[in-house]
């Protein structure tokens, strides 16, 4: 399974809002395939499909013990109270921050084989899924920040990427397995 190149801060991708899967087929399943294979490579915890080039509805996530494919999501339900913790993303490396999110989420959407599901959740399975979805509109973790924290982070990567292009060469391998 090809590991794709991961989009990085700049890529006009990264700020589009995904288009919906209108049919999961074999396609879309070998596409979620690479997607997870592609975030286990970069030591993630969740990937959308714009943060790989591809302008669709498509997302995984393999948080607190779930790994999961999200096609089509939507949030339906958010709850519990709104905390800071810090996020980070596989397209912005790193940079880190605290960012204000619900603590619970419930989510609608299609797995790998196009069968609709609900799930419920919290912890960072639910910062995750939150996170994710926010790729897929074009938002992302640093949007959240005040200006002023948003102006210091920008700053920060450009100073430590001074070279960086928009598309991050792939690795040749999968990362070696923690322990």
């Amino acid at each position: 399974m090809p590991i794709l190149p991961l989009h990085l801060l700049g890529s006009p991708v990264l700020r589009q809002r995904s288009a919906e899967v209108q049919r999961v087929d074999d396609a879309t399943r070998k596409f979620i395939d690479e997607m997870f294979e592609t975030m286990d490579a970069n030591k993630g915890v969740g990937l959308a499909a714009n943060q790989v080039g591809v302008a669709t509805r498509v997302a995984v996530v393999d948080a607190d013990g779930h790994r999961i494919a999200l096609v089509n999501p939507r949030i339906t339900a958010t709850g519990g109270p709104v905390e800071a913790e810090e996020e980070g993303c596989l397209s912005i490396p790193e940079i880190f921050a605290d960012v204000k999110r619900p603590t619970e989420v419930t989510v609608e959407a299609l797995d790998r084989d196009g069968k609709p599901y609900t799930l419920s959740a919290t912890g960072l399975l639910a910062r995750a899924i939150q996170h994710e979805i926010d790729h897929l509109d074009g938002i992302l973790f640093l949007d959240h920040l005040g200006p002023m924290k948003r102006t210091l982070m920008l700053r920060k990567y450009k100073r430590e990427n001074p070279d960086a292009g928009h598309v991050q060469k792939a690795p040749t391998e999968p990362a070696p397995a923690e322990k």
